[in-house]
């Protein structure tokens, strides 16, 4: 079984995915420290937080959001509010590399421990899982394949431009200094833009 609504569900994550959030900022930030092979790693912790957070929602406690509609509605006020938050937050923040000394004694799994735990402590991520991912999932059918549809889909395009953002990472770095609250402007437009597509077409 097909998710529903599959285009719709990529615009959104295509809009999520160019914002430049946390896991952004720091591959961003390893990449300029110590290089593109090395802060792949972080991709990797990133998306593997991610997987983890899709399944807890849509396997652990997917059935008690599907028999409780309005806990379902109260998380999707709750994420367009944090959405709106955020929007606010991006527009009035300025972008800044994080300046992080090189230590040559920095494994591999503690770039990958950056980005699960930047990931994986993000409300952000939880929040969408469990208000926009699962509202493409029709609970009523076969939906182990939409899961995995979703997920793989999810994941994919979240390493495609984690490493989009690590390889321009020292051509793009001048030009954030130079033009932040353009970029930043743009990033909470797209923010407010997918705050009020939640909240004109998600119903439970």
């Amino acid at each position: 079984m097909f998710p529903i609504d599959y285009l719709i569900f990529l615009q959104i994550i295509l809009f999520l995915f160019i914002t430049p959030g946390p896991p952004r900022v720091v591959i961003v930030s390893h990449t300029l420290n110590y290089g593109l092979k090395r802060s792949v790693w972080t991709a990797f912790g990133d998306i593997s937080a991610n997987f983890c957070q899709g399944v807890l929602v849509v396997f652990v406690i997917g059935t008690f959001l599907k028999n409780n509609p309005d806990v379902l509605n109260y998380l999707k006020w709750i994420g367009i509010l944090y959405i709106i938050y955020l929007a606010y937050d991006t527009y009035s923040a300025k972008i800044k590399l994080i300046n992080i000394k090189s230590i040559k004694s920095k494994s591999l799994f503690s770039f990958y421990k950056d980005g699960f735990l930047v990931a994986g402590l993000s409300p952000k991520a939880l929040i969408f899982f469990g208000t926009i991912f699962t509202s493409f999932i029709d609970f009523n059918l076969n939906y182990y394949v939409q899961f995995i549809i979703l997920m793989a889909t999810y994941i994919i395009l979240d390493f495609i431009t984690l490493m989009i953002y690590g390889f321009a990472a020292e051509r793009v770095a001048v030009w954030l200094r130079g033009k932040p609250k353009t970029l930043n402007t743009i990033s909470a437009c797209v923010l407010l833009i997918i705050a009020l597509y939640v909240a004109v077409t998600q119903t439970y």
